[in-house]
């Protein structure tokens, strides 16, 4: 009776750890959550202010083609938004709303996500106004088709509850960082969604902030994140154990071209390491538009140097 009763008192306290990450959590980042709704389009979404200045991310289904949207509060106040910039190919739009706000929702690195940690939604489905949902990070790396037809690299998938309305809103850890942009679910399937990983709408808010658009280098492939042999590393001359693995290789692309396939590694591109597809994308800037870049591949037979020229990425 009595290890019955320390058995009980410990699954006590575990789920009161457990319940309360989750509300400090929500705590945090909550009240930066906010309702997007187009303006005469009809139509509405989430998203959440990462700058006091009224910077707020959604997802460019949300916001569509429309210039102006209403962004309402956690406290009801509702202010007019206008949309500075959107990226089809990674489903974020930024919006810079009226006013000044005190509660932002910073960005983490995804890059430091692990499978199994705690991963929660906040949003407004279903017009259910800021509903949280939790569940785990369920697999990292997947890739999903944008609206454009392009895949979306570096995709977080969980099984936290994702509904229509969640679109836009955060995907939060336990630490109260913002770990991903909720961007969608598959329809028929129980604890599948996905969200855009926050390093790689990182990327994306600052290229609109500095742009107005996402200016991209081409090279047409798809790529995983996956570890990278100690050998493997050695012979490429890099310190991490991570690289890209390319997981298709467009024809006729940049990269077909210069003679890179299906399963070949990208451990650096000009000497930088390449930890990651966020890596890749970040690097793939438009300043290595049709400039000669080098690529250290890792193959079976082993490490070689590969020249690839980008091209511009057109829409």
């Amino acid at each position: 009776m009595a290890l019955a009763a320390e058995k009980l008192q410990s699954d006590d306290a575990q789920l009161d750890a457990y319940s309360s990450s989750v509300a400090d959590a929500v705590d945090r980042i909550g009240p930066a959550v906010c309702r997007i709704e187009r303006i005469g389009a009809g139509g509405h979404g989430s998203g959440f202010v990462i700058a006091q200045d009224g910077l707020v991310v959604t997802n460019f289904h949300v916001v569509g083609d429309a210039r102006a949207v209403r962004v309402t509060m956690p406290d009801g106040a509702s202010r007019e938004g206008q949309v500075l910039g959107r990226d089809p190919d990674t489903d974020i739009a930024l919006v810079r709303a009226d006013g000044s706000f005190a509660d932002i929702a910073p960005l983490g690195d995804s890059k430091r996500l692990r499978r199994g940690q705690i991963a929660i939604a906040i949003g407004n489905p279903l017009g259910f106004e800021w509903t949280v949902t939790a569940g785990v990070v369920s697999a990292l790396g997947r890739s999903m088709r944008a609206s454009t037809g392009r895949l979306i690299d570096d995709v977080i998938q969980t099984d936290a509850a994702l509904n229509p309305g969640n679109s836009g809103g955060p995907l939060v850890s336990s630490a109260g960082e913002v770990i991903g942009v909720n961007t969608a679910m598959i329809h028929g399937a129980q604890g599948i969604a996905f969200a855009v990983a926050s390093n790689t709408a990182n990327f994306v808010i600052s290229e609109i902030i500095r742009f107005g658009r996402v200016r991209r280098a081409f090279i047409g492939v798809s790529a995983d994140t996956t570890n990278l042999p100690r050998r493997a590393a050695l012979l490429s001359q890099v310190t991490t154990n991570t690289a890209v693995r390319l997981r298709s290789v467009e024809k006729n692309g940049p990269a077909a071209k210069a003679g890179l396939k299906e399963g070949d590694i990208i451990a650096a591109i000009d000497g930088r390491p390449v930890t990651g597809v966020d890596d890749l994308v970040r690097m793939l800037d438009a300043e290595r538009i049709g400039r000669e870049t080098l690529c250290t591949v890792v193959r079976r037979t082993g490490v070689s140097q590969v020249a690839v020229t980008p091209v511009a990425r057109t829409n």
